[in-house]
C-alpha cells in the first residue's frame, strides 16, 4: 500500500512544479545600457563617430529638428500565456550640433511613457453611419439621375 507520507510528498513535488510554471518570464528588449559606457560620452568632447564607437548605432535617429540619437531599452515581464508588461524602460537621447559634436545626453525612464487606451473595437468616424443594406443598395437610382453627373452627355 502507498503510505500517507509518500502521497503528501508526491503532492508537494507536483505543487512545486506547478508553482515554477507560473513564474514571471523576464525579457530584455532593445539596447542594453551600460552605465560606464554612457558616462564615457562627454558633451563638447565626443562626436558622432566616437559615440557610435562607444555605444554602437542608435535605435533610431531624429528626422526633424536637432540631430538626436535615441537608444531605447525595455525590460518586460510576463506570466505564461499573458501579455507582457513593461517593468523598466529607458531612453538615452544624445543631441548633436550642426558639426556633429555632442551637445547633451539625457536619460529618461518610464515616467515619460504614454499609455493609450483604445475606445472599443471600432474606430469612430465623422459623417453619417450607414448600415449593411445601405452600403449594398445605396447607389441604385442615383446613376444617371439629373444632377448626379455621369448620366447625360456633354452639353445635355
Amino acid at each position: 500500500m502507498i503510505s500517507r507520507k509518500s502521497v503528501a510528498g508526491v503532492c508537494l513535488v507536483v505543487a512545486a512544479f506547478a508553482a515554477t510554471g507560473c513564474t514571471s518570464i523576464r525579457e530584455n528588449r532593445g539596447y542594453i545600457q551600460d552605465a560606464s559606457l554612457i558616462e564615457a560620452v562627454q558633451p563638447g568632447i565626443d562626436n558622432k563617430d566616437s559615440v557610435a564607437a562607444t555605444l554602437g548605432r542608435p535605435t533610431f535617429e531624429s528626422q526633424f529638428g536637432e540631430s538626436t540619437w535615441y537608444y531605447v531599452s525595455s525590460v518586460t515581464g510576463r506570466k505564461p500565456f499573458v501579455r507582457p508588461r513593461i517593468r523598466e524602460h529607458n531612453v538615452l537621447a544624445i543631441k548633436f550640433d550642426a558639426s556633429g559634436n555632442v551637445v547633451s545626453s539625457q536619460n529618461s525612464g518610464l515616467e515619460k511613457v504614454v499609455f493609450l487606451s483604445p475606445d472599443g473595437d471600432q474606430t469612430p468616424t465623422l459623417g453619417r453611419e450607414r448600415g449593411f443594406f445601405e452600403d449594398l443598395f445605396g447607389n441604385i437610382g442615383t446613376v444617371g439621375a439629373p444632377g448626379a453627373g455621369g448620366g447625360a452627355g456633354p452639353g445635355g
